[in-house]
């Protein structure tokens, strides 16, 4: 079957709703994705129209999504586009759903920290765990780039 998968790049609107159902966890929120284009005569950045989408995740993302989100957080979701039109007290009325495959925070906007929930739920300590060392001495390294680039051979 066909069905119209997103991404979009927009923040936290209201805080994400967690339910305990007989299906399993389900979590809800609203995000809002406001364009931005460039007004060449005020030369600077302009708000667009902005567009709000009910994000629906299940099971353990809906789980990780009420313990991580906030308001206003930046956020990037993934998922099924699912567009409902309705008529409610003789009143129309289109409502935009995505059923959420993946939900992280916009790490172009901020930073974040990622923590591995157990078997049973809780985070996982992060005291303990040293912090990698991402810097390389510059003695090795100029020892490790003769290593990967050898002379090349004279050739007779």
């Amino acid at each position: 079957m066909n069905e119209t998968m997103v991404c979009a790049v927009g923040n936290v609107a209201t805080q994400p709703v967690y339910r305990e159902l007989a299906s399993g966890p389900s979590a809800r929120f609203r995000l809002a994705v406001t364009s931005r284009y460039w007004d060449r005569e005020k030369n600077t950045w302009t708000d667009g129209h902005t567009n709000f989408f009910t994000v629906w995740a299940n099971r353990s993302l809906a789980t990780n999504v009420g313990a991580s989100l906030s308001v206003g957080d930046p956020v990037i979701v993934q998922g099924r586009l699912k567009v409902r039109s309705e008529t409610r007290e003789g009143q129309s009325w289109t409502s935009a759903d995505i059923d959420a495959v993946a939900v992280g925070h916009d790490l172009s906007r901020g930073t974040s920290a990622f923590r591995r929930p157990s078997k049973e739920g809780e985070p996982v300590a992060v005291e303990g765990r040293p912090e990698p060392t991402w810097e390389t001495d510059p003695q090795s390294r100029a020892g490790a780039a003769a290593a990967q680039h050898p002379e090349p051979a004279a050739v007779a």
